[in-house]
């Protein structure tokens, strides 16, 4: 029986052509900068994103709390959006690496130039007040059901923080999704931002890594602090290998992720114990509320879907490659004999 996995697009499996690339893939000790597919990811991302340099790492939450450790000092201040992954799913690193404390900007995971320049701390003579240093924004953004964030806005806020002298990182670990979604490239946000966070094992489908994007002078300190986190791999361009293959093979296919992800929430909209505005779904994340218990649908539906309950009458489901359109009319007949 077809059971289609929409817990997150972290679930997919490499495909047998990225498995060849990964065998085919030339090698060398990464941390003695000598291993060449390691250099075309980091190159060919930086490139994508219009940076500088690139900084392969294991994860994205190492690659965001690099970024928080060179932007803020112990103590200072991080604006961001309401639950971003940086706050609510990095298990309180941004505390117990960087020591930084957050402040949550906005709504819904996204906010305005206005809510930004309200929200920022500047400290007085006594040093009563935590100064804020870094602004991050989280493009799509997970709990706000995969919002994109339009250039225009995103313009606005970093001009907020230039004029406040705030460093800007964005947690891109969807960007390619938000892209998508416009119709632009990724460096439409990542040129006004001064790192970036690009995740290769979302919806682009390799199996592992991410890589920290930003100018020369900050990824060459990036390098201290991914081998201070353990970060620091040696053969690891079989597992880069990967992300080159996602990079050349499944951007385009990001376009039919997003478009099941709208078709899915119209469907969940015609069902009578479900809510969802499905116009709000811009990119392969959607989020719906269920009468009675989340988690009680996601049992019955289970033989046939697998989602993640994400609050007592929320449920996340998220698209990706591996699901064609017959395994999104699978998921929405296994959905519709329950919440019809």
């Amino acid at each position: 029986m077809l059971v289609c996995d929409l817990r997150s697009d972290t679930v997919t499996q490499p495909t047998t052509s990225m498995r060849q690339a990964m065998f085919d893939a030339v090698v060398g000790d990464d941390v003695f900068d000598e291993d060449p597919t390691i250099h075309r990811l980091q190159e060919r991302v930086a490139s994508l994103a219009k940076m500088d340099a690139g900084l392969y790492v294991p994860s994205g939450t190492m690659a965001n709390q690099i970024a928080l450790l060179l932007h803020c000092r112990a103590g200072d201040d991080v604006l961001l959006g309401e639950n971003s992954h940086i706050y609510l799913y990095e298990s309180g690193a941004g505390a117990a690496i960087a020591g930084v404390q957050f402040t949550s900007v906005g709504h819904g995971g996204h906010f305005t130039a206005a809510e930004l320049r309200a929200a920022i701390k500047t400290t007085d003579a006594a040093g009563h007040v935590p100064p804020s240093t870094l602004v991050s924004v989280e493009n799509t953004h997970n709990r706000g059901g995969g919002l994109v964030m339009s250039i225009e806005q995103f313009a606005e806020i970093t001009d907020v923080a230039r004029e406040f002298n705030l460093g800007v990182h964005i947690d891109g670990a969807r960007i390619f999704n938000a892209a998508a979604a416009l119709g632009c490239g990724i460096h439409e946000w990542t040129e006004r931002a001064d790192t970036a966070s690009i995740c290769l094992s979302k919806g682009l489908g390799a199996p592992v890594g991410s890589v920290l994007c930003g100018s020369d002078r900050l990824i060459g300190r990036a390098k201290r602090y991914r081998k201070m986190l353990g970060g620091g791999m040696r053969q690891a361009g079989l597992i880069a290998a990967a992300g080159l293959y996602a990079l050349e093979h499944h951007i385009p296919v990001l376009v039919d992720d997003n478009r099941r992800a709208f078709e899915f929430a119209c469907a969940i909209d015609s069902m009578p114990k479900a809510q969802i505005h499905p116009d709000s779904v811009r990119s392969n994340i959607v989020i719906f509320s269920v009468d009675g218990s989340a988690q009680a649908v996601c049992d019955a539906v289970a033989d046939s879907v697998r989602v993640l309950p994400i609050s007592e009458s929320q449920i996340r489901a998220v698209f990706h490659h591996q699901v064609d359109d017959q395994a999104l009319a699978h998921t929405v007949d296994a959905f519709r004999r329950v919440l019809s």
